[in-house]
């Protein structure tokens, strides 16, 4: 969308492309978060499945 002048002032979209977008922000705020984190070995993940009824 743009003003009388030109100038572009918004945009159209639709609401599957807004929701993955939205999608897409989530994701990367949570990794934002997570980035201090340390990571896991595959065998402690699989132990930590297995204790919680997982696996």
């Amino acid at each position: 969308m743009t003003d009388r002048k030109g100038k572009r002032t918004g945009v159209v979209l639709s609401l599957k492309r807004y929701a993955r977008l939205m999608d897409d922000l989530h994701d990367l705020a949570i990794v934002a978060e997570r980035k201090t984190e340390k990571p896991l070995s595959a065998d402690e993940l699989k132990r930590r499945l297995r204790q919680r009824g997982h696996l």
